[in-house]
């Protein structure tokens, strides 16, 4: 049985209600880097995570400096932004330096101020849950 973890890091609570979605569905613990959760040996860790101004969370970036190719074999990122177009390209270059493979990235909209109000939506939530399901 795949040992499998699920972290995020937020601003606007998008990333946590993504993440508590696909804990759910996949029975495990979504954990909030902004609680120092102890990193735990995961056959597939998904990342969650969204981009502000152009970037991932500068603590999502240093929480992934933190892991080692020995307790996280596989990734999968899980992004949401406002444009919907730009990935969590640090957190994939961090993780490519440390040998520690991401097998794929969901990407959905967010929301910032008035903008894009609603996103996530239900149903962006909904395949994010269908992804990870899909990869775990």
């Amino acid at each position: 049985m795949k040992r499998i973890s699920v972290i995020y890091a937020t601003k606007t609570n998008h990333s946590r209600k993504i993440a508590n979605a696909i804990a759910e569905a996949l029975g495990v613990s979504a954990q909030n880097i902004a609680d120092k959760p102890s990193i735990e040996e995961s056959d597939l860790m998904f990342i969650v995570g969204g981009i502000y101004g152009g970037e991932s969370l500068s603590e999502l970036n240093e929480y992934i400096s933190g892991l080692r190719s020995v307790q996280v074999k596989t990734t999968a990122l899980i992004t949401s932004s406002v444009s919907n177009k730009k990935g969590q390209d640090t957190i994939r270059g961090i993780l490519k330096n440390k040998s520690i493979p991401v097998i794929d990235e969901y990407r959905c909209f967010g929301s910032f101020l008035f903008i894009r109000l609603g996103h996530p939506s239900q149903a962006e939530i909904q395949k994010a849950v269908d992804f990870a399901v899909r990869l775990a």
